[in-house]
């Protein structure tokens, strides 16, 4: 928890609170459904936390903003950013039922109010959102395939090593941000964020 509030000191004591029981929650439902492996638990909040958080370090989503989750998994990024943005609507998706069942209990246990959930694939979603965010769930150039339509500003992508022919494959206007230059640890240096801009 401290590695959270090392980077974001102005939390409120009920996103203080809300950080520190969700490490609880997720040992609790890990132990039962495997959405974040065992020995990663011990790093619980730098590499799934903090990684998640470095979309709010951008500093574009804006209070009263729609954003998705496409491939959600156990929470993230959409947990910790929702506990974070508690002004922003979140909708979390994801295809495999028990990764949902996961997210609506940490929902419910945290007493989280701006995050829906859906059981299913992107397609079957409707309307828009004003962004898109994921963590790596697949190649860039399929997950445009799946998501561009669903945007009206753009996509938040979460991915780690050499980006630059998913890039390139992807040809949407990209600009990449390394997660260095927002967290020191070593776990951060070949992680980066991709803004894709819609307009």
């Amino acid at each position: 928890m401290e590695i959270i509030e090392k980077y974001f000191p102005d939390l409120k004591p009920l996103q203080r609170h809300q950080f520190t029981k969700m490490l609880e929650v997720y040992q609790e439902w890990n132990a039962q459904i495997n959405v974040i492996s065992r020995k990663d638990m011990d790093n619980f909040y730098l590499h799934h936390c903090l990684h998640s958080l470095a979309i709010a370090k951008l500093d574009i989503i804006r209070p009263g903003e729609s954003v998705i989750d496409v491939g959600c998994g156990g929470g993230f990024p959409v947990i910790p950013l929702a506990v974070l943005m508690p002004d922003v609507h979140f909708t979390a998706v994801d295809s495999i039922g028990k990764k949902i069942k996961v997210v609506d209990a940490v929902i419910e246990a945290l007493g989280i109010k701006n995050v829906t959930t859906h059981n299913g694939r992107i397609e079957g979603v409707p309307g828009q959102y004003d962004w898109v965010i994921s963590r790596a769930v697949t190649d860039l150039k399929t997950f445009v395939g799946w998501t561009w339509k669903k945007t009206t500003n753009g996509i938040l992508y979460l991915k780690g090593g050499d980006v630059q022919q998913e890039i390139a494959d992807a040809r949407r206007r990209t600009t990449v941000h390394n997660l260095d230059k927002w967290f020191e640890e070593d776990f951060f240096e070949t992680k980066h964020l991709l803004h894709l801009q819609k307009r």
